[in-house]
């Protein structure tokens, strides 16, 4: 049964990435569906191996929430590690590569891009350790303390990562890049107040700061270009109605996640915090 709760909760976390991403994107690039089942497929199997690592009890309303943002911000790595350091596609199309750049030229060597791929990856994984390893020192710190030092990890991670991509073109916005880190320690607390473990309010925080930021972006300001298409012609005009088809799905989604974090706050807890 956990199993086959984990692989819904995957779905769905897949099926909020692939619609905010195809809502934004398809104009310029159409759609098709063995792209948009791609996030789905990929988030179904990252939440039921998740499940069966962790053997975390996702009949439980809020470990629920904590596998949804795992997995969503795991789908997330995977897929721009991907995208950035090991994907061939011709650049020529987007305002702002894709792929590794450096102030908007592209690293073509496929070696260098790989090196480079493997020093982020190492970066993380200090990151993901050095968390682990100041749960298991066990400081006796206060539980809101320990939320204000790791809450915004991994938005800092996501604002670095996003200021090296986009500001050397776009300019560096000051709002912009502390938005990530202020947002995934509001969603760090919010976590810390039903599970103990420092890397799921950190990681799990940045999942759900991502769907945040996403839906923001592409449903508050839909006739707004996103920066990697900013001043491209839209090539697929009939998206811009047929997209809206997906709404429903993906204003259900939110509606699960806001129900069940009610449900939470209204069961017992064992929270940091």
């Amino acid at each position: 049964m956990n199993l086959l709760i984990a692989l819904v909760i995957g779905l769905m976390a897949g099926a909020h990435s692939a619609t905010w991403g195809m809502y934004k994107d398809a104009i310029y690039e159409g759609f098709t569906y063995k792209k948009y089942f791609r996030s789905i497929i990929l988030s179904g199997i990252i939440a039921v191996v998740f499940e069966s690592v962790t053997n975390l009890n996702v009949a439980r309303p809020g470990n629920m929430l904590i596998l949804y943002g795992m997995t969503y911000v795991i789908e997330r790595a995977i897929l721009e590690f991907y995208k950035t350091f090991l994907r061939e596609e011709d650049q020529t199309k987007y305002f702002i590569p894709m792929q590794f750049h450096v102030q908007g030229r592209v690293v073509k060597s496929r070696r260098t891009r790989w090196l480079l791929g493997g020093a982020c990856l190492i970066g993380l994984s200090l990151a993901v350790l050095g968390i682990n390893a100041l749960q298991r020192s066990d400081l006796q710190l206060p539980g809101w303390l320990v939320v204000l030092l790791i809450g915004s990890v991994g938005g800092w991670i996501s604002a670095f990562g996003g200021a090296w991509k986009d500001a050397p073109i776009e300019g560096f916005e000051r709002l912009k890049f502390f938005r990530s880190p202020v947002i995934a320690l509001s969603y760090a607390l919010l976590l810390a107040c039903f599970t103990q473990n420092y890397l799921y309010i950190a990681m799990g925080g940045l999942g759900y700061t991502i769907g945040t930021l996403e839906t923001y972006k592409t449903f508050f300001f839909p006739n707004k270009p996103r920066g990697k298409f900013a001043g491209k012609e839209i090539q697929y005009p009939e998206m811009l109605e047929k997209r809206k088809r997906f709404v429903p799905l993906y204003v259900a989604i939110w509606v699960a996640v806001v129900t069940t974090s009610v449900i939470t706050f209204t069961q017992p807890r064992q929270g940091l915090i």
